[in-house]
C-alpha cells in the first residue's frame, strides 16, 4: 500500500511539475540575432542629412549589431508589425560603450542617446477623431505616409532621471523610459526585458493601438558627439497562458 502510495504521489508531482513548467513557458514571435539584416531598413528624419551607422560585426561564435554615431541621427525599422496585445513582452541585450556629456532627456538640445529601442504604434485612420484625421493626412502628404501613431522609448540614458516615464520634449506621443543611466555598467553586456502593453498605459493612461514595430538608434545630432554602441539580440514572445493576453480595444 506504501508502495502504491508513493508511486501515485510521483505521478502528481511529475504533473503537476510539468504543467508549472509549461505554464512559464515563452511563446515567441520573433527572435533577431543579427545575423544580417535582412529584416530591417533605414529610418530617416527630415533635415537630418548626416546618417548613423549600423552594421553586422562578427567573430567566430557570434554576431551582434554595431551602431555608431557622429553628430548623425537615423535609425533602422524592423519592417514585419507584430500585435501587442497577442505578444507584449520583449527583451533585449545591449551595450554601449560610451554615453553623451550633454544629454538630457528632458530638454530638446540633450535628446540623444548612445542606443534606444523604439516600439512604434501605428495611426490607424479608423479609429482617429477629426482633428487627428486632419493633421494626420496633412503629414501624409507633406511625408508620404502616415507617421506613427505614439511611440515608447527605452533608453540608455547619461544620468539619473527621477521619473520612470519621460515626455519628449518634441512631441507628447513620445515616451520616454530610462532603463540605463551613467557610466557604471559601460561596456558590460545589460539584457532588459519590458511589459510593452503595462508601459504603454503607465505612460498614456490608456491602451495602445493594436500593431507596432520596433527600431533601433543612436543619435547625436543634437549634442553634437559620437558613440559607439551595440545589440545583441532582441526577442518579442508571451508567457504560455499568463493573463497579459487583453481584449484589443475597438
Amino acid at each position: 500500500m506504501n508502495v502504491l502510495r508513493y508511486a501515485m504521489a510521483a505521478v502528481f508531482i511529475y504533473i503537476f511539475s510539468s504543467l508549472t513548467i509549461s505554464a512559464g513557458e515563452q511563446i515567441i514571435l520573433f527572435r533577431e540575432d543579427f545575423n544580417d539584416l535582412t529584416n530591417w531598413k533605414p529610418l530617416y528624419f527630415p533635415k537630418i542629412e548626416k546618417h548613423s551607422s549600423y552594421e553586422i560585426e562578427t567573430d567566430n561564435t557570434t554576431s551582434v549589431l554595431k551602431t555608431v554615431s557622429s553628430n548623425s541621427a537615423s535609425a533602422i525599422i524592423y519592417m514585419k508589425l507584430f500585435n501587442v496585445y497577442e505578444y507584449p513582452l520583449i527583451k533585449w541585450r545591449w551595450k554601449v560603450e560610451n554615453i553623451y556629456k550633454k544629454g538630457n532627456a528632458k530638454t530638446k538640445e540633450g535628446d540623444d542617446y548612445p542606443l534606444r529601442i523604439y516600439i512604434i504604434f501605428k495611426y490607424d485612420p479608423k479609429k482617429a477623431g477629426f482633428f487627428e484625421k486632419v493633421k494626420y493626412k496633412t503629414a501624409k502628404l507633406i511625408y508620404g505616409q502616415y507617421p506613427p501613431h505614439s511611440s515608447l522609448n527605452y533608453i540608455w540614458s547619461n544620468k539619473k532621471h527621477k521619473e520612470s516615464i519621460i515626455t519628449s520634449s518634441y512631441t507628447k506621443k513620445s515616451k520616454i523610459i530610462p532603463l540605463q543611466s551613467g557610466t557604471l555598467k559601460i561596456a558590460i553586456w545589460q539584457t532588459e526585458g519590458a511589459d510593452i502593453l503595462e508601459d504603454y498605459q503607465r505612460a498614456f493612461g490608456i491602451k495602445p493601438p493594436a500593431e507596432a514595430s520596433i527600431a533601433v538608434m543612436n543619435d547625436s545630432d543634437n549634442t553634437g558627439e559620437s558613440s559607439v554602441s551595440y545589440l545583441d539580440y532582441i526577442e518579442v514572445y508571451r508567457k504560455n497562458g499568463d493573463n497579459n493576453l487583453k481584449p484589443i480595444p475597438r
